[in-house]
């Protein structure tokens, strides 16, 4: 299953807000309705949404009716502001606008060579993901024993990338295709509920077992030695601070308990999750709309007139992260000097 993909013209995604009653596509004709699927989290998941972001573009090149290189690069930049305007945290999405504006200046030739080469770029960037997930899942495997309880939270599946592995999940799912008996503790993740609906969902569908539990759970089953070891995904990992992970609320939590039952937790994530340029102070966390926390469906649950605060992640230190996957290889602490060792 492929969950954003480019066909004649048009990028075409899963409507992840409809799983798991229903499996529905959204195909989208403009680069605003692209960002409209990943403002509302038609389409989540940090590389899911880069490389969404980079079909967009693509979109923006492919409709544009410039007939110089500079109207074209206009467009293009009117359209990446839009696009970076939809969610501010994932560092993935900015990587993916960065890369795909990079490329457009590289290219030599007329408008139509340049647009071109912008939707080839977007389309590999995808193929790209998926082979980087299955080398991430590769690396990661290794970390898991026959007869591990994994826990996870969030969706870090295929849902949360181009398709076909995912980054946490992926890990998982290649360890159950290396023959190893696989279990998973999968947290609901409010306030969307992305482990109960998708993460579930994913993994009923490759037949590895699945258990549901609240987000409240989580400290009793690691008082209980329920959960052997415990996958996340990431939205960010900022280098400079030594690594700190930025990842659905709730993650951080986690860490701690898990440290405190000496439950190792690791975070799989591709090179693109790595932001190289900010400090942690500088990252945007999104503040989502109340009504995510407010009500369940179109029901309300809370009182009117009450305040809510919904941040859409936390940040884990990097003294609470064992290991970090990634597609070139698990990095040790102290993962700043270690990654040097992956990217020059």
């Amino acid at each position: 299953m492929r969950t954003v993909w480019w066909e004649k013209g048009k990028v075409i995604l899963i409507n992840q807000k409809k799983l798991p009653e229903e499996v529905v596509y959204v195909e989208c004709e403009d680069y605003h309705r692209v960002a409209e699927s990943i403002k509302t989290l038609e389409i989540r998941g940090a590389p899911a949404i880069g490389v969404a972001a980079a079909m967009a573009l693509a979109l923006a090149a492919y409709q544009s009716n410039a007939t110089s290189r500079h109207a074209l690069r206009k467009d293009l930049t009117e359209a990446a502001e839009v696009i970076k305007a939809t969610r501010p945290t994932a560092r993935n999405l900015f990587w993916a606008v960065e890369r795909v504006l990079l490329k457009a200046e590289s290219f030599e030739g007329d408008v139509s060579e340049a647009v071109e080469g912008i939707v080839t770029e977007a389309v590999l960037m995808a193929e790209e993901d998926v082979a980087a997930n299955k080398a991430m899942g590769t690396h990661g495997a290794m970390l898991l024993e026959d007869g591990d309880v994994v826990g996870t939270i969030c969706n870090a599946g295929r849902l949360a990338t181009a398709g076909e592995y995912g980054t946490a999940l992926g890990v998982i799912k290649v360890a159950h295709e290396q023959g190893k008996k696989i279990s998973v503790i999968a947290l609901e993740t409010r306030p969307v509920l992305q482990g109960a609906r998708l993460t579930a969902f994913e993994l009923m569908q490759d037949g590895i077992d699945v258990k549901v539990v609240c987000d409240g759970a989580v400290g009793y089953l690691f008082y209980k030695g329920m959960i052997d070891k415990f996958i996340c995904g990431a939205d960010r990992i900022v280098v400079a601070d030594d690594c700190y992970v930025i990842n659905k609320v709730g993650t951080h939590t986690v860490s701690l308990v898990a440290k405190q039952y000496g439950v190792p937790f690791y975070v799989a994530a591709p090179l693109s999750t790595f932001d190289f340029q900010h400090r942690l102070g500088e990252v945007e966390i999104e503040e989502r709309d109340s009504r995510e926390v407010t009500n369940i469906g179109k029901r309300r649950i809370v009182p009117h007139g009450v305040s809510v605060l919904n941040p859409a992640f936390d940040i884990t230190p990097p003294e609470f992260v064992n290991a970090i996957i990634t597609e070139k290889g698990v990095i040790q602490p102290p993962f700043k000097t270690n990654l040097k060792h992956v990217v020059p």
